[in-house]
C-alpha cells in the first residue's frame, strides 16, 4: 500500500519549533500509551510546549525545527504519536540519529534542510512533496535535499514494516 499521506497541499500549514526538540517535548512520558492507554497517547503530542497542538494540527501539516531535532530518548511513541496525528514530515536543520531512523522507519519523511528552515514561519501555507524534493512556503519554492534510495523506498511503501510486507525484504537487501 503505497504511503498517500508524506505530501501536503498548500492548503496545509508549518508548525515551527526551536532547537533541541526532544521526544519528552514531542511526548512526554507520562502520557507514554502505557500511561494513557494506545488510543490516547496522541492526544498528549507537544503537550507542555503547544497546548493546542494535538487538536488543531491538520492531516498533512508539516514541522519545522532547529538543529537536533528528537534528542533524547529512543522512545518510537513519540515519532508514532505524529505519525497518528497525520504529520506529512518534519523538515529541520538536524536530527539526532536514532529518531531520524525511528521517523522514516515509520513512513514519516525527515528531512535535514539547515539553509531553508530560517525563511519558514509558524502556520506559513505549505506545499510538501519529499520524494520528487521540493517544499513551496508562502508562494516561494525551494528544493529539498535528497532523501537517499533506502529511505524513499520506505516512505513510498509507507513504512518498513509495510514495505516488508510488500516485497519480503527490507530495503538494500
Amino acid at each position: 500500500m503505497p504511503n498517500n499521506n508524506i505530501t501536503s497541499k498548500g492548503s496545509n500549514q508549518i508548525w515551527k519549533f526551536g532547537d533541541a526538540i526532544n521526544t519528552d517535548d514531542i511526548l512526554p512520558g507520562k502520557y507514554a500509551p502505557l500511561m494513557v492507554g494506545e488510543e490516547n497517547y496522541h492526544k498528549y503530542t507537544f503537550a507542555h510546549l503547544r497546548p493546542e497542538f494535538a487538536e488543531t494540527v491538520q492531516p498533512g501539516d508539516v514541522l519545522v525545527g532547529g538543529w537536533n531535532w528528537g534528542l533524547g530518548s529512543s522512545r518510537e511513541y513519540a515519532p508514532s504519536a505524529l505519525k497518528k496525528l497525520g504529520v506529512a514530515g518534519i523538515i529541520a536543520k538536524s536530527f539526532a540519529r536514532i529518531h531520524f531512523r525511528n521517523l522514516i522507519n515509520l513512513g514519516i519523511p525527515a528531512i535535514a534542510g539547515p539553509e531553508i528552515v530560517d525563511f519558514f514561519q509558524d502556520h506559513d501555507p505549505i506545499s510538501f512533496d519529499p520524494i520528487n524534493g521540493y517544499v513551496t512556503v508562502a508562494n516561494t519554492d525551494y528544493r529539498l535535499p535528497p532523501l537517499g534510495a533506502f529511505a524513499e523506498e520506505i516512505l513510498k511503501a509507507g513504512s518498513l514494516m509495510e514495505h516488508f510486507r510488500q516485497h519480503n525484504r527490507f530495503p538494500g537487501e
